[in-house]
């Protein structure tokens, strides 16, 4: 299983008045250190994958998230990312996210590879995972 590590300095205002990161702070985190993996695994940009196979991204359908220990500004947090298990149609990314040795939060992501519906152009809809996206990210 592939691994690849995020990192991402809590400032000032990522934090709520008790100077807590404020939670939604981390899904903007994930969803950065998801399109990091498919960089750092060799995916060209979603622009480029969708000319060539029509994949326009990997939105989220569902998430599992547990907060373990609280981080504040100035802390460095390493979002471990991974993918956990392969689907037809969906994949479900996991996260660890640490400060040094300590473990602040895990999530667990089910995304699908997501193309436009040639019936109607503003919808989506999920698509097979292509076989080279998922050789490069195993």
């Amino acid at each position: 299983m592939k691994e690849v590590v995020y990192t991402q300095r809590v400032e000032f205002g990522d934090c709520d008045p008790a100077r807590i990161v404020w939670f939604p702070n981390f899904f903007r985190w994930i969803d950065a250190a998801s399109r990091h993996f498919f960089i750092e695994c060799g995916v060209p940009p979603w622009h480029q994958t969708e000319q060539a196979m029509g994949v326009i991204g990997t939105p989220v359908v569902d998430t599992h998230a547990r907060f373990v220990k609280t981080a504040t500004y100035g802390d460095v947090l390493q979002f471990h990312t991974s993918i956990a298990e392969w689907r037809g149609k969906s994949f479900v990314q996991r996260y660890r996210v640490m400060r040094g040795d300590d473990l602040i939060m895990e999530c667990d992501e089910v995304r699908i590879f997501a193309g436009h519906r040639a019936d109607a152009p503003g919808s989506i809809r999920a698509l097979e995972i292509p076989a080279s996206i998922r050789a490069l990210c195993e």
